[in-house]
């Protein structure tokens, strides 16, 4: 069997470039680690069909991977992933609405547990969604981005998926609202 080699095409230097694989290149079922030492994902492993398109949050291994609805863009971009267990919430969903400029507001059991925590209006440099954010159908969680570089590749986050600023600008020209996406 005959694979297509990775290709790279570097958006950004350093952690926050994403990787851009031709469609035709399928796992290896004996080595499924990409050269960016992700666990490669195949959207047909999760859908039955690529709609408006797909993405698939990996929590393990701190990636997103999004494939476009004819299937011939696939992008892994490195993320932030929730700090615990008990903050992660997984399953299908989809992308609801999408905002440049989102304002931030603690959620309840944020304020329960971070009292002194305020809202951060949208463009502000603390706020920390970033800079965009995609929204699920489930109240609270999101894919945004984060002016705080250090989370990406880390338990960092208090539910949501984070991603570079940059990169999170490129996945909400990408992905349009009614995106599938499955947390794992």
């Amino acid at each position: 069997m005959s694979h297509t080699p990775f290709t790279r095409r570097t958006l950004l230097s350093g952690a926050a470039a994403a990787l851009i694989v031709p469609a035709t290149v399928r796992a290896d079922p004996f080595n499924r680690r990409n050269i960016s030492s992700f666990e490669q994902q195949n959207w047909n492993d999760h859908f039955s069909e690529l709609g408006a398109g797909a993405i698939v949050c990996d929590t393990i291994s701190k990636a997103l991977h999004y494939w476009s609805a004819d299937g011939s863009d696939y992008r892994v971009y490195p993320t932030s992933v929730p700090k615990t267990d008990e903050l992660t919430k997984r399953g299908y969903t989809k992308i609801v609405r999408k905002k440049v400029g989102p304002s931030w507001t603690p959620t309840a059991s944020q304020m329960e547990r971070f009292p002194d925590w305020k809202p951060v209006e949208g463009g502000a440099p603390d706020n920390p969604l970033g800079t965009h954010a995609l929204y699920f159908d489930w109240p609270a969680y999101l894919i945004h981005g984060t002016h705080d570089t250090r989370k990406i590749g880390r338990k960092s986050s208090d539910g949501c998926i984070g991603l570079f600023n940059e990169k999170v600008e490129e996945l909400y020209a990408l992905a349009p609202v009614g995106t599938q996406v499955r947390l794992i």
